[in-house]
């Protein structure tokens, strides 16, 4: 939609109506026909002195004459563009802002917390002044639609099974500056990059999640133990036997298993007993 204004230097033109001018004060002194011939020019160099405008970096003003847009001028100094047009300011400049935290459910019904930062500029002008009302506003409401959208499509937490949850942040942030870039490419908005900056469980079930990780995580610990314990024991049973240091028999060998997997797995200081017997007497 934007396309590039007619402009001219604005030094150029001004000195070419200063010398206008000089030429319209000459001829009021020139009898009656010189002094409607100044005022003609008096009038053409007040209705030219119109088009003038500054724009300053990363700047563009948005042309319009009589409510029709003509293009935009996004060159910085001292420019000239049609006269009698009205021009509107449109920052170029990166800018950013954080949506308030929203309290939304997750994929999994769970009731959290959410906040993201979006980094983004304006790339059309055109679209960015006539497309929305106001695209700052549409950019900030479009945010957080997008994100109470991601929020309820990704779980909080999840293991690798289960996909992307909340908590894997680049994969997250992808998704959320992709969609939002679809939804906000009408306002010619370009969105940089998007980030969760703010992730938790809504008070009432903070504590709950907590305790609930906190068992998980116990139940994954006790796991690896297990698991190396079991690798252990069938190693010293296979060395045992290939080094031919002791002939077991499958009881002795289920016992021998029972103490390796309480030393191994136990969480305090085991005490040696010795075993002056026999496991048959």
């Amino acid at each position: 939609m934007e396309r590039r204004a007619f402009r001219l230097n604005g030094f150029a033109v001004l000195l070419g109506l200063v010398v206008l001018a000089a030429v319209a004060a000459a001829a009021a002194f020139a009898g009656p026909a010189g002094a409607v011939a100044a005022i003609v020019l008096a009038v053409v160099v007040v209705l030219l002195a119109t088009g003038f405008t500054v724009i300053n970096p990363n700047e563009a003003k948005v042309v319009q004459f009589f409510g029709r847009y003509v293009g935009s001028v996004a060159d910085a100094g001292f420019q000239w563009v049609l006269p009698l047009t009205t021009k509107r300011r449109v920052t170029l400049r990166v800018r950013n802002f954080e949506t308030s935290k929203l309290k939304v459910n997750d994929a999994a019904g769970n009731p959290v917390e959410i906040a993201a930062v979006v980094v983004y500029k304006v790339v059309d002008s055109g679209k960015a002044t006539f497309a929305v009302d106001d695209y700052e506003e549409y950019v900030a409401i479009q945010s957080e639609a997008a994100v109470r959208h991601l929020a309820t499509t990704h779980p909080y937490d999840s293991d690798q099974t289960q996909g992307t949850s909340l908590r894997d942040g680049t994969e997250v942030a992808a998704e959320l500056t992709a969609e939002l870039r679809d939804r906000t490419d009408l306002a010619g908005v370009e969105v940089i990059e998007a980030r969760i900056t703010h992730l938790a469980y809504a008070p009432e079930i903070a504590q709950a999640m907590l305790v609930r990780q906190q068992a998980a995580q116990v139940v994954a610990a006790r796991t690896m133990i297990v698991e190396g314990a079991v690798g252990m024991v069938g190693l010293a049973l296979d060395r045992l036997r290939e080094q031919g240091v002791v002939e077991l028999d499958e009881e002795r060998k289920a016992n021998m298993v029972s103490n390796l997997l309480v030393v191994l797995c136990g969480d305090k200081a085991t005490q040696p007993v010795v075993n002056a017997g026999s496991l048959y007497s």
